[in-house]
């Protein structure tokens, strides 16, 4: 197969279209939202997929009614400033002051210019992100001039709609 051959047979099986799998009614890891469906909702996003049933799905599972009120906010700063170490200390606090409530976390790194890629290693840095209350998704911003993934948006609404508190 040699280099080439396996590379490209890598970026084959990942550009295979993403489908809902059966649930069992068992959520992994003692997760207090359905995190699968919740990221293959943002997947689809991002893959510019219409995710209307999907979102219709997450509303069944979370109980969320067609107006979820989650509290959003918004942090960034340029490289090294410490948004992942403030981040990590706000999710920490949420999930010790309001031990009945959730909170999604929505990380976005620029792509690289020469590379196309992005590190995506904010939740290297964080440690509170490990309760089940908690959950995390990187995007890339997909395009090096920007600062924001166009799927941002889109990645809010539907842990909005997972009714996700905060």
């Amino acid at each position: 197969m040699g280099l080439e051959g396996m590379i490209e047979d890598v970026i084959k099986q990942c550009s295979l279209p993403v489908t809902i799998q059966q649930w069992n009614g068992k959520l992994p890891m003692d997760e207090v939202r359905d995190v699968r469906r919740i990221a293959r909702a943002i997947t689809l996003a991002e893959n510019g997929d219409d995710n209307k049933a999907i979102v219709a799905e997450i509303k069944k599972i979370s109980g969320a009614s067609a107006y979820n009120k989650s509290a959003v906010l918004g942090i960034t700063g340029t490289g090294g400033a410490g948004k992942s170490s403030v981040t990590d200390e706000i999710v920490r606090r949420f999930l010790n002051t309001y031990t009945d409530k959730t909170i999604a976390v929505i990380s976005v790194d620029p792509s690289k210019k020469k590379t196309g890629g992005a590190l995506l290693g904010d939740r290297i840095r964080m440690n509170a992100i490990s309760s089940p209350r908690a959950y995390m998704r990187s995007l890339a911003t997909r395009e090096s001039d920007k600062a924001l993934s166009k799927y941002v948006q889109e990645a809010i609404d539907i842990c909005k709609d997972a009714a996700y508190d905060f």
